[in-house]
């Protein structure tokens, strides 16, 4: 089945990780890629290194994505595909029941991921492995493969009143 958590809301990813944690829990297998991201966060950081889950992070640049030349755009592409590619690999070898593409729909639109791989791998989920897929607006394909699709919508959110980011709630 297809999972897709999108919208401009907070959640996407912690309900990714929420369901990792509860297939763990149910005795299956889980494999994450991080788009755009490091790797870093505190449930990724407590499930690769405590609960032994592959997860396969972007390489931190120290910039935002619209700071890069072109040249390191593509170099954060090489590294995304290279990490998906990696994935599937650890799927297949682990028999892995859920994988995760955290921040993946962000990436597609900015053409930072190969979306052809990605749809080769919407394909594969049917049967025993669940695929969820996080990020702000799915495109109408992602979307017509959905078996899933939960819009997150931020109504209030603390960063609005100048509040940063806690860790432990935001990362």
């Amino acid at each position: 089945m297809i999972h897709v958590y999108y919208g401009d809301g907070k959640g996407k990813t912690t309900a990714a990780m929420g369901l990792a944690l509860r297939m763990l829990a149910a005795g299956g297998r889980v494999v994450i890629v991080q788009f755009l991201k490091d790797g870093g966060s505190g449930e990724v950081r407590m499930l690769s290194c405590r609960l032994g889950v592959p997860v396969f992070a972007g390489v931190p640049t120290g910039k935002f994505t619209w700071e890069m030349t072109n040249e390191e755009l593509a170099a954060v592409r090489k590294a995304h595909d290279k990490n998906l590619a990696a994935a599937l690999d650890e799927v297949e070898a682990s028999g892995a029941r859920l994988l995760v593409l955290d921040e993946v729909l962000d990436a597609l639109a900015m053409g930072l991921v190969d979306a052809a791989a990605v749809t080769r791998v919407l394909k594969r989920g049917t049967g025993e492995l669940e695929v969820v897929l996080t990020g702000r607006n799915p495109s109408e394909d992602i979307a017509s493969h959905a078996d899933y699709l939960t819009e997150m919508v931020c109504k209030k959110h603390p960063f609005e009143q100048g509040v940063a980011s806690r860790e432990g709630v935001e990362y």
